[in-house]
């Protein structure tokens, strides 16, 4: 009996030890208190990807359907009747364009490759837009019949062949797996039991109870998704979709409870309020340091978040204006998830791998600056005549700090001139791909020896002038040609041994 005791009392410690995962309750106030995963802190730069039915049209907005037919009650766009009636037979509907959402040519571990080369460490699929396609095998859900991508189109189950190809990639950045995570819009254009809630002002919740929960619920249990990206909350508060009860198991009791993150669109109450992390609106861009982590997705295309066929040259971001947001939303305390638009047969527009290559190329360089890092408590970016901004790391081994100042334009004279950090003997200089130090020199300002604290005395003529250290430095940029420059649109310098670090 003594040894019995003993092994319950060892059992009921064990239970308690500090490894054991967290219980969250169904309530905001338990899931806003859960600490968010390191890996997704640590990561900085995922790859959002819009693809539906939406991409066989390819005209002007994922948005099409709803444009096209006024939304609800709304006046049909002209330009989108026009190009249904010059493009398709009479009386065509829009569910017809599934049958040519083929993905024919697509090949997932190829989109892995490409999102490996650009720096990427996570990995956001569309599972269903707002149309109400599923991209995935969903047909033990009785209320998508005929209306996935098993059924009708592809006849492939598309998150789970890209779900396998994501996680087998490991990043070349970062020696890490990459993160794949899921979008799933919440509620549905023209779906008869979505429209019955609305008109019940929400006082009704077949939609959200035979639809919408359900599926993420099977999305999860299929695919293990680290991320929920949730959309497309309509005007439905969170309670309608009984969202709290759903991310209370997914962190405690999914097969991926201890790195499963979220965003805040969840209802009207949740929006920038409440989640793993905060998207606020589309294109979140805060001009300064957030308490809270955010995620600033983006698009390449500007105008369109699935394929848009007639969008020109023009209508794409460069390179560098990709390169300049992710250095800025770093610093303020965000990761930047950057958006492409694929075809309907499943291949990628070369601009959109121009653009991720781009991307890769100057994170090959400068990842040191990026990935793991923390925004500086002390200054986050200097004045815009400079255009600089500030990332912090510590190294896990020796505690040693490293502030990087990352440039978005290059100062003509070669002086590159910092008002933020406080230099001390110690202090050192590099340049990320250049071997050679940096040479600086601290920053000084004339003081009146006779009497600095008086103003009167300091405009009298005559008084010897001293130089007194301030905060702030100068650092002479290396002298670099197109044969020795490490990296086109933006370079760092990395600095230790200062005094405010």
């Amino acid at each position: 009996m003594v040894i019995r005791s003993l092994l319950i009392s060892a059992l009921l410690l064990a239970c308690k030890a500090p490894w054991r995962t967290a219980a969250w309750d169904p309530t905001w106030e338990s899931l806003d208190s859960r600490p968010l995963p390191a890996w997704y802190d640590e990561a900085k730069f995922g790859i959002f990807i819009h693809w539906g039915v939406f991409s066989v049209p390819a005209f002007d907005t994922e948005w099409f359907w709803w444009v096209w037919k006024g939304g609800y009650d709304g006046p049909v766009k002209p330009s989108f009747q026009k190009f249904v009636e010059e493009s398709e037979v009479k009386n065509f509907a829009y569910q017809d364009y599934a049958h040519r959402f083929t993905a024919q040519l697509w090949n997932p571990d190829e989109w892995a490759k490409i999102f490996k080369r650009a720096g990427a460490q996570y990995v956001v699929l569309t599972s269903k837009h707002h149309e109400g396609f599923c991209n995935w095998d969903s047909r033990n859900l009785h209320h998508t019949w005929n209306w996935n991508a098993m059924d009708v189109g592809p006849r492939r189950d598309l998150v789970g062949d890209l779900a396998k190809a994501v996680k087998n990639t490991t990043s070349s950045h970062t020696n890490q797996k990459l993160h794949f995570g899921l979008y799933h819009s919440l509620f549905e254009w023209f779906n008869p039991l979505y429209i019955e809630d609305m008109k019940n002002n929400f006082t009704t919740q077949n939609f959200a109870k035979h639809k919408s929960i359900p599926e993420m619920y099977d999305l999860v249990k299929k695919y293990e998704p680290e991320i929920i990206w949730s959309d497309g909350y309509g005007g439905g508060h969170s309670d309608y979709w009984n969202v709290t009860e759903f991310l209370a198991w997914y962190a405690t009791n999914s097969t991926v409870n201890q790195t499963a993150v979220w965003n805040d669109r969840w209802g009207r109450d949740a929006m920038c309020k409440h989640g793993s992390f905060r998207t606020c609106h589309d294109k979140f861009r805060p001009s300064n340091l957030t308490e809270f982590k955010f995620e600033n997705c983006y698009t390449i295309d500007r105008g369109s978040w699935g394929y848009n066929r007639m969008a020109g040259y023009d209508a794409y971001e460069t390179t560098a204006d990709l390169i300049h947001l992710l250095i800025e939303t770093v610093a303020f305390n965000g990761n930047l998830l950057l958006n492409v638009g694929p075809r309907a047969d499943g291949t990628m527009p070369p601009i959109f791998v121009d653009r991720l290559v781009g991307m890769g190329d100057w994170l090959e360089v400068n990842g040191e600056a990026i990935y793991k890092s923390k925004p500086w408590n002390v200054c986050q970016n200097e004045t815009a005549s400079t255009d600089v901004f500030y990332t912090t790391t510590v190294d896990a081994k020796t505690g040693d700090k490293t502030l990087f100042a990352m440039i978005r334009s290059w100062p003509e004279d070669d002086k590159l001139r910092l008002a933020c950090p406080e230099t001390t003997n110690h202090t050192q200089a590099r340049m990320l791909g250049v071997t050679k130090e940096v040479a600086w020199s601290a920053a000084t300002e004339k003081v009146d020896s006779g009497n600095a604290a008086s103003s009167t005395a300091r405009e009298l003529q005559g008084k010897t002038k001293t130089k007194t250290q301030k905060p702030g430095m100068e650092l002479d940029l290396p002298p670099l040609n197109p044969a020795t420059i490490p990296c086109q649109h933006a370079w760092v310098v990395a600095l230790t041994g200062l005094k405010n670090l």
